[in-house]
């Protein structure tokens, strides 16, 4: 899976040499657009951590295998998502937009380890997590393409919605390649019923 790896630093680099990231950053200073997209940011912080405990619990509850495994299988994609999406930024550092339009830092990045946090850059870790979560659904009900098609459409508003009030574009598709990785990992890895 390294040329997906490779895919999507590629990519970031096309996104800020072109000057792709800071027009998109440009295009969606919006008010109506910051409150409508606003909401990704803390329902992709509790989703991860909610779902995959509901599920778990529920499956337990009321002796359901398919649901808790599928809470277990959610519970694996959110925290390999956010391990791996924390440890390129502690290597990368990118410096995250600020909130209204002003000098273009969208090429600033800070090589080293933790020259700028885990928590901030590239790449985006709601977006990593959404799309692994997303995908490892995708994966687990190949019968019911609804609950897939629904769940890459929550990982599309909260990838998309931070990407306009707190990452940059390429933060969102580096991420979201990067949950569509781990999602495929997970989630075969249920199927196949090998260790999730």
């Amino acid at each position: 899976m390294i040329l997906w790896h490779l895919l999507f630093i590629a990519l970031t680099f096309i996104c800020v040499a072109s000057g792709f990231d800071w027009f998109y950053f440009c295009s969606t200073r919006s008010p109506v657009l910051r409150d409508l997209m606003f909401p990704s940011a803390p329902i992709g912080a509790l989703v991860p951590l909610a779902l995959p405990l509901i599920l778990i619990v529920s499956g337990y509850i009321n002796s359901h295998a398919r649901i808790s495994l599928t809470g277990w299988a959610l519970g694996q994609a959110a925290i390999s998502g956010s391990l791996l999406s924390s440890a390129y930024k502690a290597f990368t550092g990118r410096v995250h937009p600020e909130h209204i339009i002003g000098a273009d830092i969208s090429h600033v990045f800070r090589f080293g380890f933790l020259r700028g946090g885990v928590f901030w850059g590239w790449p985006s870790s709601h977006t990593t997590i959404a799309f692994a979560m997303a995908v490892t659904v995708f994966t687990l009900f190949p019968k019911r393409r609804w609950r897939g098609g629904l769940a890459i459409a929550y990982a599309l508003y909260i990838g998309l919605g931070v990407s306009m009030t707190i990452h940059w574009f390429s933060d969102f598709a580096a991420g979201a390649i990067l949950g569509t990785i781990i999602g495929r990992v997970v989630g075969n890895g249920a199927v196949n019923g090998g260790p999730i």
